[in-house]
């Protein structure tokens, strides 16, 4: 991280995918919070966590551009340093995050500087905006050390529509893993 913590020495950490629902550390404050110039994409291709490298399953990454709303979590300062290595082994498995400190605004109340994951549009990894039906099949397919991705796109989108936030990509997913048409 390249920004100074807070006064009291606890930082913030955005959620846009599966942090949200299950981030795996302790926090001491949760909260909707919005990211500006990122946008959330189903633009990486997952090897490990929801799928492999013969047949890899499609996960959430901040792009850029737009907005993303989101959740926040703010962690105590004594907890930094291993809640930043818990971060770093999850997200950081092949490489295919950026590790970055952006500002979110806290729908709580305030701005804040936060610790966010980004997309390496350079990494081998990296989808790009791929098409609704290569998406379907990929989350279709996939299944990695964490479970099966159709698992990870409704648990994201559940949870999205929990605290208000539509993302049509991930609204026709659902509707088609679920049965639709």
């Amino acid at each position: 991280m390249t920004e100074a913590p807070a006064p009291d020495g606890s930082f913030w950490v955005f959620g846009y995918g599966s942090l949200m629902w299950r981030p795996g550390f302790a926090y001491a404050r949760r909260c909707k919070a919005l990211l500006r110039g990122w946008r959330r994409s189903l633009c990486v291709y997952s090897h490990v966590h929801r799928g492999s490298p013969e047949r890899p399953g499609l996960v959430l990454g901040l792009d850029r551009g737009g907005a993303c709303p989101g959740v926040a979590f703010e962690v105590e300062a004594g907890l930094r340093e291993a809640t930043i290595r818990y971060l770093r082994e999850r997200e950081q498995v092949t490489s295919v995050y950026l590790e970055r400190v952006a500002p979110v605004t806290l729908e709580c109340g305030g701005r804040v500087p936060a610790l966010i994951y980004v997309a390496d549009r350079l990494h081998d990894q990296y989808a790009g905006r791929l098409d609704r039906e290569a998406m379907l099949e990929h989350v279709r397919n996939g299944h990695g050390q964490f479970g099966r991705n159709t698992e990870y796109v409704l648990e994201t989108h559940d949870h999205l529509r929990e605290i208000g936030v539509k993302d049509r990509d991930l609204e026709w997913l659902a509707a088609k893993l679920r049965g639709g048409r």
